[in-house]
């Protein structure tokens, strides 16, 4: 393998402009050419043999039920077993793979998945039901988290730059930051490219052996990358991948004495337990398992008197209903003040019902939510919402052979309610009223989560208020709470939310690694 010796300084990968007719016919291509390869079978992947199972996962588009995207292999506890061993053996050359030639694998993986753009985001219309431009987000996304990590890994490499030790008389100290061991990565379908990609691409970029199981709804994407990981010559067992039960696959995976760390995104249940479980010492266990975990959040927008309403509206619309409130960073909560309360809630309410909703494959601006379950849950706060607030659009499935939900607005929502409260995951909106701006950040602030938040004002002195005081890992002034970008807007949350592992960082590597000092007498 070339192991580059320069690099250019990390750009983000640019998003398409599906306005352009070469780009709108590109991406119609890629869609028909995925389309023609749905329902294909993916297998396992244990210390680079592939191996197929009788029990299959079956992916189906949400956005048309009747369209199977593909059938990947389910795997067992034995099998989990078998990867998790193949693993630990492959750390052992893999860590001593100098960090520029691991880089090397990421910088050549993510030429290729530039190369494919398309095709990677058409998987992502048909598997989760992405919109155009949601999907190729998530793709430049992965392309972005690879570029960066790869550059990370080479920088925190050189000690002299990193980590300058205060050098004594007689004696030589060094920092260094060597990997920590086989991990597990459990990963979501909300972004199945590039939260799956990201997260174990800086695992193996430091030098780790991962484990990967993707989410059940999503496991197709997920095989893709692992194939261009294979295509770029990744060592076996570098990189293994066991999709399965939760409990016989994820949480064996968990509790197994030999994993040295897990990076998981989900829900706080899930988090939660996973915490929990990992903090007991298996029998043969000589370490602390390291937990990198992003749960969620319930994030909101806070509007002042002051602030640009049209501007406002339109974030709040934006955040609440990207890729159907999909989103950990989604903008489920909005806070206005009451002298500009019935006028913000006027144009958010304008601008949701002109919101198109249809088939992803076509673009349509709102598509389906991910499976049947994700449906009868967010039908079923909309339900709560009608007691709890008044219901000022949507509230009903929509139609399509799919599974389809209006984009719902409830206004006039106490602070302490539960669609205040409780992370719905959909395309549902609560709006509170407060009686001035301080009131609105306190509100804001109450809360278990504590991921994004916005805060919308002309006033100088308020908006300085609301850096010090909005208490989240992710805060925006005058901007809509969703769209981190990687090396711009790192990205982890507080409290409930998490680790704040501030993914798409300058730490976020060393979450990956363990700090080994030493000392030489001269």
């Amino acid at each position: 393998m070339t192991i580059a010796i320069e690099r250019t300084p990390f750009k983000n990968e640019p998003f398409t402009n599906f306005g352009e007719e070469q780009n709108k016919k590109a991406m119609e291509a890629a869609l028909l050419k995925v389309k023609n390869e749905l329902g294909g079978t993916y297998p396992l992947v244990i210390n680079g043999e592939k191996v197929e199972t009788k029990e299959v996962l079956t992916s189906i588009n949400p956005g048309n039920v009747n369209e199977i995207v593909g059938y990947a292999s389910k795997g067992t506890t034995e099998h989990a077993e078998q990867a998790m061993q193949a693993a630990v053996a492959a750390f052992e050359t893999w860590k001593k793979v100098a960090p520029a030639e691991r880089a090397e694998f990421l910088f050549q993986a993510a030429e290729l998945m530039r190369q494919r753009k398309h095709e990677f985001s058409a998987a992502l219309v048909y598997e989760v039901g992405k919109n155009w431009a949601e999907a190729d987000a998530d793709t430049a996304e992965a392309i972005d988290f690879m570029e960066f990590y790869a550059r990370e890994i080479i920088r925190l490499s050189d000690t002299s730059i990193h980590q300058p030790l205060t050098q004594v008389e007689g004696e030589k100290t060094e920092m260094t930051y060597i990997p920590l061991g086989a991990g597990v990565v459990i990963s979501p379908f909300n972004f199945p490219l590039a939260i799956m990609a990201g997260t174990t691409v800086a695992a193996i970029v430091s030098g780790n052996t991962v484990v990967l199981k993707p989410a059940d709804s999503a496991p197709i994407v997920a095989a893709k990358f692992v194939e261009l990981m294979e295509e770029v010559g990744l060592p076996k067992g570098v990189l293994n991948f066991v999709p399965g039960d939760g409990i016989e696959v994820g949480e064996y995976l968990v509790e197994h004495p030999k994993t040295r760390f897990i990076s998981f995104t989900g829900s706080r249940t899930v988090g939660c337990r996973i915490y929990e479980r990992a903090s007991k010492v298996q029998p043969g266990q000589i370490w602390l398992k390291r937990v990198i975990a992003e749960m969620g959040g319930k994030d909101g927008i806070v509007v002042d008197e002051t602030a640009d309403l049209d501007a406002a509206a339109e974030a709040i619309v934006a955040a609440a209903y990207g890729f159907q409130g999909q989103k950990c960073s989604a903008g489920s909560r909005a806070i206005v003040v009451e002298s500009v309360y019935d006028q913000v809630v006027e144009k958010v309410v304008s601008l949701t019902k002109a919101l198109s909703i249809g088939l992803p494959e076509e673009n349509a601006q709102i598509g389906p939510v991910i499976d049947q379950k994700a449906f009868d849950k967010i039908m079923s706060y909309i339900e709560i919402g009608k007691s709890e607030g008044t219901l000022k659009t949507g509230g009903q499935k929509a139609d399509g052979n799919g599974f389809y939900i209006e984009p719902t607005i409830f206004a006039d929502v106490h602070p302490k309610a539960r669609i205040m409260q409780e992370e719905i995951f959909g395309p549902v909106l609560a709006i509170a009223k407060a009686a001035d701006w301080k009131e609105a950040i306190e509100i804001y602030n109450d809360t278990e989560y504590g991921l994004t938040g916005a805060f919308f004002s002309k006033d100088e002195d308020r908006i300085l208020y609301a850096l010090e005081n909005m208490h989240c890992g992710n805060l925006y002034m005058n901007k809509k709470c969703t769209g981190a970008l990687v090396g711009v807007h790192p990205f982890g949350g507080f409290n409930m939310s998490g680790t704040d592992s501030k993914a798409g960082g300058y730490d976020y590597l060393l979450l990956f690694t363990q700090g080994k000092m030493t000392a030489q007498k001269l």
